[in-house]
């Protein structure tokens, strides 16, 4: 038999030793069915044929077959640890912290949120995702308080229609009990309605003897209605008025809720007049009134905007939780009635008189709408 397949067998390091045994030609089969295939491990080398003659041993190398199924078993591997990968790691990503600024001392403590690998990343709440995406919105606007300043000299003199005819100055003279309540209808009436018409109407009710609940209570909704015309949508109100006063006498024995939560339940009482409604009545801070001026002015003047972004508020609402968060608290009351004069007098709706106001240079809004023809300045 020919021994070419002994020919570089040193470069095969793969290959592992078999036993093969030469038939002599005296015994070859005449077909494939007389043939007994004997396995390399029948007998023992050196052992004898059934014809007592010793069988020569040749030693080849052979490809072992398992090597296919080795790298199979490698590549799977691979597979499932790439395909087990749920997470990208980044560097120095495991140990990361975040703590949140504590920008004045009357905030919440600084809480502190550790986040560590995959674990801690999926545990982690909205709100503290929140907390981490937009810190740098509650750093207060630069120059702001050089701005508050300069719109107090400009309201020093107090001649704005709030400063004697705004919700606070309802009922002024009445006893506390009978005032709490002369400021809740004073607000309930207010939206939507300029400051002289909104004190003209409580003027009435008092002249009328029903700026009290049980006479507003007993009272007829159609004399009501007309008492406080044209207050907008005098029709609704009137009703909701006979709604709190019947429930300011059922639950409070005449008073009025003294929680924000309580009086936000009363039909017609929205955020801007239960935060009013707890400052001066109740004088318990809870929050910002923001108005329609409120929040209009602090949106030109970019101290407030939308959470994570550089655009407007939309509503009073986000205006005051947006101004809450840099806002020092001290000046939580004092901020509606100058920033409402200020709006009523100067930084108006329509036509905002700009040439006259001491802060229009650090206004990123002023100019640029349409001026009042007044200010303008004469040729």
């Amino acid at each position: 038999m020919p021994l070419c397949l002994l020919r570089n067998t040193a470069l095969l390091p793969l290959f592992v030793p078999l036993r093969i045994q030469t038939i002599s030609s005296a015994k070859m089969p005449r077909n494939r069915s007389s043939f007994k295939r004997e396995t390399p491990f029948d007998k023992n080398p050196g052992s004898e044929g059934s014809g007592g003659s010793s069988v020569p041993e040749f030693r080849v190398f052979v490809r072992k077959k398992r090597v296919k199924k080795t790298l199979e078993v490698m590549d799977k591997e691979v597979k499932e640890e790439s395909s087990g990968k749920k997470f990208v790691k980044l560097p120095d990503i495991e140990d990361f912290s975040y703590v949140k600024d504590d920008m004045y001392s009357q905030s919440t403590p600084a809480e502190t949120v550790h986040l560590t690998g995959e674990k801690a990343l999926s545990q982690l709440t909205q709100k503290e995702m929140k907390s981490v995406s937009f810190s740098d919105s509650v750093r207060p606007p630069l120059n702001w308080e050089k701005v508050l300043e300069g719109i107090r000299k400009m309201r020093s003199s107090e001649d704005a229609p709030v400063d004697s005819m705004g919700c606070e100055k309802a009922g002024s003279s009445l006893p506390a009990k009978e005032r709490r309540f002369a400021v809740l209808v004073s607000s309930l009436l207010s939206s939507q309605t300029k400051d002289q018409v909104n004190h003209g109407a409580i003027q009435r009710l008092l002249q009328n003897g029903l700026l009290a609940p049980d006479a507003i209570d007993t009272a007829n909704e159609e004399t009501i209605k007309s008492l406080i015309y044209p207050v907008g949508f005098y029709t609704r109100k009137a009703s909701n008025l006979k709604k709190i006063a019947k429930i300011c006498l059922s639950k409070y024995d005449g008073d009025i809720p003294s929680s924000l939560e309580e009086l936000l339940l009363l039909p017609g009482i929205g955020p801007k007049m239960a935060h009013l409604v707890m400052n001066v009545a109740w004088n318990n801070v809870q929050g910002i009134c923001v108005d329609t001026h409120v929040h209009r002015i602090c949106n030109r003047l970019g101290w407030v905007s939308r959470p994570g972004t550089k655009q407007k508020t939309r509503t009073p609402e986000e205006t005051r939780e947006s101004l809450q968060l840099w806002l020092p608290k001290e000046e939580w009351v004092p901020i509606n009635p100058l920033l409402v004069g200020f709006g009523q007098t100067i930084c108006t709706p329509l036509r905002p008189r700009c040439a006259i106001c001491a802060v229009s240079d650090l206004c990123p809004s002023a100019f640029k709408e349409a001026s009042s023809p007044s200010s303008t300045p004469k040729k």
